[in-house]
């Protein structure tokens, strides 16, 4: 594998920290704005960005890159790249502070070396994406399908003097991993969760989360259909516990099964899980995430894939790597089973993923 200097991807996860810090702001609306001085691609941008194997910008782009993000007014309209002479005392020294830096960590890269202190002013940069923190500060929903009546325990029951609300939802287990790791990220934003029945209209044009499948939560079976997703779900008589998945492989529709231990489905060893983003399609300017399995393991793995420390950079890396900055994306992947308990798929690894749209290879 190739090595990268440690300085390098510093640089490439600067650069996307800094247009992230904008709403909405492209790779190609950046491309255009330092096209000013000299045309750039979107592509060109993308490569400075990546957060693999990046290339290095040339000097005079740093300073555009300083001298556009150095104050708000370059995105307060259409992008605008503003020269030195047009920029306040107070731009002027964010200009020159961001345009040391960044040379700084181009230099690294340059020279093959990179001091202690430059190692630790360096660490508080981001290191991936964060796909649970939305710049926005919208609001954030939750949709989490209710148990029929007959699946629910006895603590489910309002009758019961112990009753206990959350023992009415189906996949509470994804519900509270990922509720809370939302909030973490959002400490701003309104961030809620709510049953199909009990979603107000406004909540449904913000961020949006749909937790499970179409069978129990008919929002999701709504807006994936508004969403045109290239993924659905089949019941197949073959199997009584939950739905199969199906999307179209060159030309074919292809169906993705769980695991069992045997022909009899006594023990679940492998699940199919869903994830999937795209613009909200009741309000484009937000989002409309999608966490879904053909069993409630299935849902807690591609749920913990982006929540679980331990393997979400990696998993963050892989989305950036494959899909770049595209605003639509979906994954089908294995979760493993393993003494009852969903293990966190590592989109890395082999023979996890199962599907991905769009397809990048």
């Amino acid at each position: 594998m190739q090595q990268v200097h440690p300085a390098a991807l510093q640089l490439s996860q600067r650069l996307r920290q800094l247009r992230q810090q904008r709403p909405r702001l492209t790779q190609q609306m950046v491309a255009e704005a330092l096209s000013a001085e000299q045309s750039l691609s979107a592509a060109t941008v993308s490569s400075w960005e990546n957060l693999t194997l990046p290339k290095l910008p040339p000097l005079y782009r740093l300073d555009a890159y300083a001298r556009f993000f150095c104050t708000p007014r370059s995105t307060a309209g259409p992008p605008k790249l503003y020269q030195k002479a047009e920029l306040t005392p107070d731009e002027l020294q964010a200009y020159e502070k961001l345009q040391a830096e960044l040379e700084r960590l181009r230099s690294a890269v340059s020279t093959g070396e990179m001091t202690d202190t430059e190692q630790d002013e360096t660490t508080d940069v981001e290191i991936v994406n964060r796909s649970w923190h939305f710049l926005d500060g919208a609001r954030v929903t939750f949709v989490c399908a209710k148990l029929p009546v007959d699946e629910t325990g006895p603590f489910g029951n309002s009758s019961n003097p112990n009753y206990t609300e959350l023992q009415t939802y189906a996949d509470i287990d994804a519900l509270i991993e990922l509720f809370g790791h939302v909030r973490a990220e959002n400490p701003k934003a309104m961030v809620r969760f709510r049953t199909p029945s009990e979603v107000e209209p406004d909540e449904l044009v913000g961020h949006l989360v749909l937790l499970g499948g179409v069978v129990w939560n008919e929002i999701t079976e709504r807006l994936s259909k508004m969403a045109h997703l290239p993924v659905k779900q089949i019941t197949d008589a073959a199997l009584t516990s939950g739905d199969i998945f199906v999307a179209e492989v060159d030309g074919v529709d292809q169906q993705f099964w769980p695991k069992w231990t045997d022909e009899s489905m006594t023990t679940l060893t492998e699940d199919v899980g869903l994830l999937a983003r795209v613009p909200n399609p009741l309000n484009a300017s937000r989002t409309l995430t999608i966490c879904n399995g053909i069993h409630s393991r299935g849902v807690y793995g591609v749920v913990r894939s982006l929540t679980d420390a331990e393997v979400r950079e990696d998993n963050e890396r892989y989305i950036s790597t494959q899909f770049g900055d595209a605003k639509s994306f979906a994954i089908l992947a294995t979760v493993t089973v393993i003494r009852d308990k969903a293990m966190t798929p590592n989109f890395n690894g082999p023979d996890v993923i199962l599907y991905r749209w769009p397809d990048a290879a």
